[in-house]
């Protein structure tokens, strides 16, 4: 042997484990299904929709329905009566829950607010008879409370509508 064919040691050879290639390409393939299926759910996704103003009375006058029981007149009168108001100071943009019945009516009536003004009487029955609980102290039957519950509910549904001479200008 000469000198010259000794050759040094050569490094380690780079081994890959057999499984370790089809991983990767798994776990790209992954990343890039995930990053799809957000990029189509974020495209999808809708804004919530927001609640009309007689919607959300609706649903503030279902909650009531637990106070509906002659032991409890007084706080269901309260309460419901703050749901009307403040539903006619959402829809109509009139100042309703800081004044007294009396002082609204009045200016209820002094304004002639197109969609108001059909349901005067029944607005004004309806908050006189939770004036007569809620200051006189008045004791309601079940069979009372369902009728304050409802008037309330039909109110707030009939007011929803928008008047039919409105309908009938706009068409063609």
């Amino acid at each position: 042997m000469s000198a010259d064919d000794i050759r040094d040691i050569r490094g380690p050879k780079p081994y890959l484990p057999p499984w370790l290639i089809p991983a990767i390409a798994g776990l790209v393939l992954l990343l890039a299904l995930a990053a799809f299926a957000v990029w189509r759910w974020t495209r999808r996704r809708r804004p919530a929709r927001t609640l009309q103003p007689f919607e959300i009375a609706l649903q503030r006058l279902e909650e009531l329905r637990p106070l509906m029981h002659p032991a409890s007149v007084r706080e269901f009168s309260i309460a419901i009566s703050d749901v009307v108001r403040r539903y006619i100071e959402e829809a109509f943009k009139v100042i309703a829950t800081q004044r007294t019945t009396e002082e609204f009516l009045r200016d209820l009536l002094a304004s002639a607010h197109p969609s108001l003004a059909p349901h005067r009487q029944l607005l004004a029955e309806f908050l006189n008879r939770c004036d007569l609980a809620k200051f006189a102290g008045v004791s309601f039957s079940q069979q009372d409370l369902e009728s304050l519950h409802q008037s309330a509910r039909s109110f707030v549904l009939s007011t929803s509508e928008p008047p039919v001479a409105a309908e009938v200008r706009s068409g063609p």
